[in-house]
């Protein structure tokens, strides 16, 4: 990927406006802290950069490398190399892991992956993430517990190797060993060329995967996108800067909470 480009980005989710003319650009290896008060559009700009159903583009565009993925299907833009893990992963009862990860790698391969290379890929894999290998018989986040949801989510970013990561959250609930195995996670992928997106309100996260960029989304928009001294600042003072230094008005503008219960990642099989 050379570049994201998101040019006046509108969008809305049954009916309620929730991005009102983002524009944003993600270069190759960037590795963007994605700030925001709760409810003011981050997660949602991550799905719709997805293609989660749920939500609708009115205006704006989204461009890969030039071409324009606005209406492109999730899986279509999973094999171009966008990647989202979420906040919540949804337990899908029914589904082994194993079948799971077999179907995603198969579906961005011109053939099957052999099952000798399956097994050293999840072999290795799970090793990374510190997971039990015979998690592979469970069924997919069923039952699992936040943090090996969350350890879960990595693995498929690893198994993918995408060119945009976008992490939503992917630290929530986690002790400060999990923590840190996550950020090694993403230092690694880094190494790989993965661009990121990362949604995070500790700082402690952004100090370990050292983002080179921070944009803060208020109210549906990018009000700043700046330097990583930003990270800090919202740290150590809150949004309210933005209010007395830069005139923003930080109000969150009446919504109601949209529920994606991650809708986007899976379909139903008839």
């Amino acid at each position: 990927m050379k570049e994201l480009v998101i040019d006046n980005l509108h969008a809305e989710a049954d009916g309620l406006e929730i991005l009102k003319g983002i524009n944003l650009k993600i270069n190759q290896k960037d590795v963007l802290a994605l700030l925001g008060p709760n409810g003011h559009g981050k997660s949602t700009l991550l799905n719709v950069i997805m293609g989660n159903p749920r939500y609708k583009i009115t205006k704006g565009a989204i461009y890969l490398d030039g071409e324009d993925i606005s209406n492109l299907e999730v899986d279509n833009r999973s094999k171009l190399g966008l990647f989202l893990a979420f906040q919540n992963p949804p337990e899908v009862e029914g589904v082994e892991v194993m079948d799971f990860y077999k179907q995603m790698l198969n579906s961005h391969r011109e053939s099957p992956i052999s099952l000798f290379e399956f097994y050293n890929l999840l072999t290795s894999g799970y090793k990374e993430v510190e997971l039990p290998e015979d998690m592979n018989t469970r069924h997919l986040n069923e039952g699992f517990s936040g943090g090996e949801k969350k350890r879960n989510e990595m693995l498929q970013m690893k198994l993918l190797n995408p060119k945009l990561a976008m992490l939503d959250e992917i630290d929530s609930g986690l002790d400060v060993d999990a923590l840190k195995l996550i950020a090694d996670l993403v230092n690694k992928q880094k190494e790989k060329g993965t661009s990121f997106i990362v949604i995070s309100h500790y700082a402690r996260l952004f100090s370990l995967i050292k983002p080179n960029r921070a944009a803060i989304v208020i109210n549906g928009k990018i009000a700043i996108d700046g330097e990583t001294s930003l990270i800090d600042k919202v740290d150590k003072q809150g949004y309210e800067f933005l209010h007395s230094e830069y005139g923003i008005d930080i109000k969150k503008h009446e919504q109601t909470k949209v529920n994606v219960l991650a809708s986007c990642a899976f379909k139903k099989v008839k």
